[in-house]
């Protein structure tokens, strides 16, 4: 454990970092100060450096492929019909602006607070509260969205294995004709578990049930495509194009996690490479990966019959293959899958709350590192008991469009601040450089306010209403115990927290 450092320490450190702002300048971190402080280039605030790239590639798919693709693919195909595909094209394009600002920063910036931190770096302290307020929906509220899914997928698998299944009442939310999701709260507590083991044998984990969820991926798609019919594709845009908008704006969801990749930056080896190279092939992998899964789904029934069916990957494996055997493996694969987002991204919400925490904009125990497991197990255990409410009363539809108009928010943020950085700290050392900048992330904050757009006007409110909600917190609570703040005042020399003391901890 770090030992204290002393204010005035901690003052000359802020005043030496380029960038640094002064008593009365606006509360911007300088990035030589995050990752002076969280020892993004030795060892992280107690953390270990135990994931490759390998493991970070394997992390990034399983906190992206779950619920959207196996559970919200019938939504979008609703909204959309088969130009579904065009819909998964579009929300791809928005992401990989967005991953291209990801992965500069990630490389440049490489901590454990993704989003927050780089808004902390370049847009100011009120700023990047408000984006990790909105994380609170991207990371927290998708772990919820996501243990929705996995009891109808779990009841599939039990009926092809056992022919039982959990009565609706304890698997399904309130509206969907449950009463409460036991299946939803168990897999965000397994989650829970595994993670304050500690982060080697939680990435062991996922790598491999993100190898297994590629591999029932890839069969379903050779299953469907035996079956498919060129009809199925007309007409193409029942909806027009607003039917593609509302559906990328679905289909956006099923993306949603590639940037916890980021989250990573004090776990993972060799950061400033591995953090870009694992973003980009991540993203590359899925959108192939979704547009296969979605042609062949659709290729294999028409849009109506897979609009709007619970657990619909299997419903079409069952119909192809005339047996129940089929269906049962593709409802393995996606009770694993999804169990797998659940961990990657409770571990990206439980790392973006210890950087908050490691500010002093929210209470210090979430900034607490076990020195047995190397994990934050308080915060661990917080954050599951925090979100298994939600997952266990709320339906998934509710949660799905607030979560990605949040998503898509924290997106333009991220684009935005590559834009500040790019010109406040030009000397920045970076693996990887945004192409056609600055078009790129200019392109990214058009397309994620259109996806915005398109999420409708009920779900406009609910986010209006939660970032009126963030600014009250930080006004009454982050405001008055930013360590920034408070490191930057001259009053003489009081003890600082080591997890707070910038570079200065490294010399003391």
């Amino acid at each position: 454990m770090r030992p204290p450092v002393s204010r005035h320490r901690l003052q000359e450190a802020l005043r030496a970092a380029p960038g640094a702002p002064g008593p009365s300048g606006p509360r911007i971190k300088s990035p030589d100060v995050l990752v002076a402080e969280s020892g993004a280039d030795l060892e992280g605030n107690g953390l270990k450096r135990s994931m490759g790239l390998f493991q970070l590639v394997c992390f990034g798919i399983g906190a992206i492929v779950g619920t959207g693709i196996f559970v919200g693919l019938s939504d979008t195909v609703a909204e959309a019909g088969p130009a579904v595909l065009v819909s998964f094209v579009l929300a791809a394009v928005t992401c990989v602006f967005t991953a291209f600002s990801f992965a500069e920063l990630g490389g440049a910036i490489p901590v454990s607070g993704s989003s927050y931190s780089y808004a902390y770096a370049t847009l100011g302290e009120r700023t990047a509260f408000l984006v990790g307020w909105c994380l609170l929906l991207e990371y927290g509220v998708s772990v919820s969205a996501v243990a929705v899914g996995w009891g109808q997928y779990l009841n599939e698998l039990l009926g092809s294995l056992i022919g039982w299944q959990l009565p609706a009442a304890l698997a399904n939310p309130p509206g969907d004709g449950g009463i409460v999701n036991i299946p939803a709260v168990v897999v965000i507590l397994l989650a829970a578990l595994l993670l304050v083991r500690g982060i080697r044998e939680s990435a062991r984990a996922t790598a491999a049930m993100a190898v297994l969820k590629l591999a029932i991926l890839v069969l379903f798609c050779a299953i469907g495509f035996s079956a498919f019919r060129a009809g199925h594709l007309s007409p193409f845009a029942p909806e027009g194009i607003a039917g593609i908008t509302s559906g990328a704006s679905l289909a956006f969801f099923s993306y949603i996690g590639f940037d916890a990749i980021t989250t990573a930056g004090e776990e993972v080896k060799n950061p400033r490479r591995n953090i870009p190279v694992a973003i980009m092939v991540c993203i590359g992998v899925v959108t192939v990966l979704y547009c296969l899964v979605a042609l062949a789904a659709i290729g294999a029934l028409s849009s109506d019959q897979v609009a709007g069916r619970p657990a619909a990957l299997s419903l079409i494996v069952n119909r192809v293959t005339d047996s129940a055997l089929g269906g049962g493996v593709i409802a393995f694969g996606a009770v694993v899958a999804i169990a797998s987002v659940v961990l990657a991204v409770m571990y990206g919400q439980t790392r973006i709350l210890m950087s908050m925490s490691r500010d002093g904009l929210i209470p210090r125990v979430f900034e607490r590192v076990s020195p047995r497991t190397s994990t934050p197990v308080a915060n661990t255990w917080i954050v599951a008991a925090v979100f298994a409410v939600p997952a266990a009363v709320v339906p998934l539809d509710v949660v799905m469009n607030l979560t990605t108009i949040g998503t898509l928010a924290v997106m333009a943020a991220v684009n935005l601040s590559v834009m500040v950085l790019r010109r406040t700290r030009s000397d920045l050392p970076r693996r990887f450089r945004v192409p056609l900048f600055p078009a790129s992330p200019l392109l990214g904050i058009a397309f994620c306010l259109y996806l915005m757009y398109g999420t409708g006007p009920a779900t406009w409110l609910q986010f209006a209403g939660f970032l009126v909600v963030g600014a009250l917190v930080y006004a009454l609570y982050g405001r008055r115990h930013s360590r920034l703040a408070a490191a930057a005042q001259p009053t003489g020399e009081p003890a600082v927290s080591g997890s707070g003391a910038a570079a200065a901890a490294r010399e003391g």
